[in-house]
């Protein structure tokens, strides 16, 4: 059986790409690895995308990036906004060593935790959560990862999740109005949507 990127350990040889990538005024440098998520030498359209148009929710400057992968959502937006704690986790172990590879690199404070989704925050909530869910994982995983994100934020809080509209993103906002009672496209571009619940209770 084939790994994908949710692979806790993976076995795959290890090859790396270090670039460079612009978004939203801010430059930051990445190596990224195999074996992790958007493996290659730009950062993946959907994260671009959730990165650009990413905006605090003013709760609580804390946010939480679920699948953080090689970290280039949670580094864009520490760099973007330098007053957020910013946390990243994964389950992928070598995501999380590349992560903490890219914030020294960028000489960037992000707390990064080797996590079964939110298994390693304890009762901690924040401000925001973001994602680039990691769909070939399966329903199971990103149905924990809408559900327990209500009770990880705090009132008034915001999920963002970013996906391909017509290749999964379509379920993920059923189960974001579902579970918050609300869920707007944020924008769309290309096929790609950022949807985003808040919790209002």
């Amino acid at each position: 059986m084939s790994e994908h990127y949710y692979t806790e350990k993976p076995q795959s040889e290890i090859r790396e790409s270090r670039f460079d990538w612009r978004i939203a005024g801010n430059t930051l440098t990445f190596v990224s690895v195999s074996g992790v998520f958007a493996f290659g030498s730009r950062v993946d359209k959907a994260s671009e995308l959730l990165i650009a148009h990413f905006k605090p929710s003013g709760v609580h400057p804390s946010v939480l990036d679920v699948g953080c992968g090689y970290g280039p959502i949670a580094l864009f937006i520490k760099a973007r906004y330098p007053h957020l704690d910013v946390t990243a986790l994964d389950i992928n172990e070598r995501a999380v060593a590349y992560a903490a590879k890219n914030a020294d690199l960028n000489n960037l404070h992000v707390r990064i935790l080797k996590s079964d989704l939110y298994n390693e925050t304890g009762d901690r909530q924040y401000g925001d959560i973001v994602s680039n869910p990691p769909l070939a994982a399966g329903k199971a995983v990103t149905s924990r990862l809408i559900e327990e994100a209500a009770r990880h934020l705090y009132p008034g809080g915001a999920l963002q999740l970013v996906a391909y509209h017509n290749k999964g993103g379509e379920t993920l906002k059923r189960m974001m109005e579902e579970t918050f009672g609300n869920v707007e496209d944020v924008v769309k571009s290309g096929g790609i949507r950022v949807y985003r619940s808040v919790r209002t209770d």
